[in-house]
């Protein structure tokens, strides 16, 4: 997903993504989901969240495909 897409979810779910990097906002929207804020952590490795929106996204970071800044 896009960063701008990311920051128009969030935005609609009330976060304010003022100077927030993507990983952030992502976060948040888990947070706000009752989630596990663990997008870009190591839980990626034991992730059985199989439905996760940010799920192939987070596997890339793992594997060094994708910067988080």
């Amino acid at each position: 997903m896009k960063f701008q897409e990311i920051q128009k979810t969030a935005k609609g779910m009330g976060i304010n993504t003022y100077r927030m990097k993507k990983t952030d906002i992502i976060r948040s929207i888990q947070r706000k989901e009752n989630n596990t804020e663990c997008y870009g952590t190591d839980r990626v490795e034991d992730c059985k969240e199989e439905g996760c929106s940010w799920r192939s996204d987070c596997l890339a970071i793992n594997n060094g495909k994708i910067n988080l800044k």
